[in-house]
Parts: structure tokens; sequence; C-alpha cells
């Protein structure tokens, strides 16, 4: 495989985009999920794997609504990850991932949610642990977060919502 570029999304590059998740996920809920963030204007972080001649890979994090105790923390929430399945399995996903994490965390977003494989996410430091005071639809063994910002008292209770694109994936 050549070399592979992680950059932002720039326009024009939607359809790559949408391919991308189509092909990775057996329906297209993920690839309309992410024309719907981007349309309601959530869309906080949006990262591609470039190969030079094609997208192989994507990643977003969207504006979450999550409070601790009542005060508002900054919140992403990161769905999908995908990468085409014929370049999956070499690291290409677990790139995109950490590279947005790190924009979340230069970005002062204090923590990041997860719905997903515990084994897989807990690699990049995701953990039900932290995600478990937090009233969400999503709550349960499959709702992780990582905390960017060690100052949170996760020991007070929270509530976390995704943006309202999600919600059209339950219909």
């Amino acid at each position: 495989m050549s070399a592979i570029t992680i950059r932002a999304e720039r326009p024009g590059d939607e359809p790559g985009i949408f391919a991308v998740n189509a092909d990775a996920f057996p329906a297209n809920d993920e690839a309309r999920l992410v024309d719907a963030l981007r349309a309601e204007g959530t869309l906080a972080i949006s990262l591609v794997a470039d190969r030079g001649d094609a997208i192989i890979g994507h990643v977003a994090f969207s504006d979450m609504t999550v409070e601790i105790a009542g005060v508002a923390v900054r919140a992403l929430g990161l769905a999908p990850v995908a990468v085409l399945t014929d370049c999956q399995r070499v690291g290409v996903g677990g790139a995109l991932i950490r590279a947005g994490v790190e924009q979340a965390r230069i970005a002062g977003v204090q923590i990041v949610f997860v719905l997903g494989d515990p084994a897989y996410y807990g690699r990049f430091g995701f953990t039900s642990r932290d995600a478990q005071g937090f009233d969400s639809v999503y709550a349960g063994p499959y709702l992780q977060a990582l905390l960017l910002d060690g100052t949170l008292d996760l020991s007070q209770a929270g509530k976390a919502d995704y943006a309202p694109a999600f919600a059209a994936l339950e219909a």
C-alpha cells in the first residue's frame, strides 16, 4: 500500500467519505449519518486517510451535549470510523482515531465518547468505567469514554446526549 496521509476533510471529499462508509458497513446508515452531522453543523472533526489517489478511511467526531452535576462539559462523540474493506487491518483506523483524539485534545475537548467494542477502543484509552456515571440512551458496557481533562470529577452523575443526527439511526 502506498503512503497514507491523515488530513482534515476538504470540500469535494464528501463522495469519497460516503463511499468509504458505505463500503465498511453493511448498510448506508453510517454514510448517511456523516452527511446528516455535516448538514446539522455538529461534525466537529472529520478526518480522512488519503492514499493520494483515493480516500481509503474516515473518522468523524461530533459535538455532544454533556453535563456533570449540571455543569456543561466540552465533549465529542467518535462515530463512525470506517476503512475500505480491502485496506483494513493495517492500522488505518487506529491512525485516524489517534489523530482525531489529538485534535480534540488540542481543541480543549474534555471527554470523548464512543459506542463500540471495548476490546478495540480500549487500545486507545476508552473505558466503560469512565462512561458509566452518564445517563444516555446508549448506556451500557459498549458506551465508553476517554477522559482528556484530568480535572473532571466523574464521580458525579452526568448526562451524555449525542448529536440529533444519531436519533435517525434508531428510527
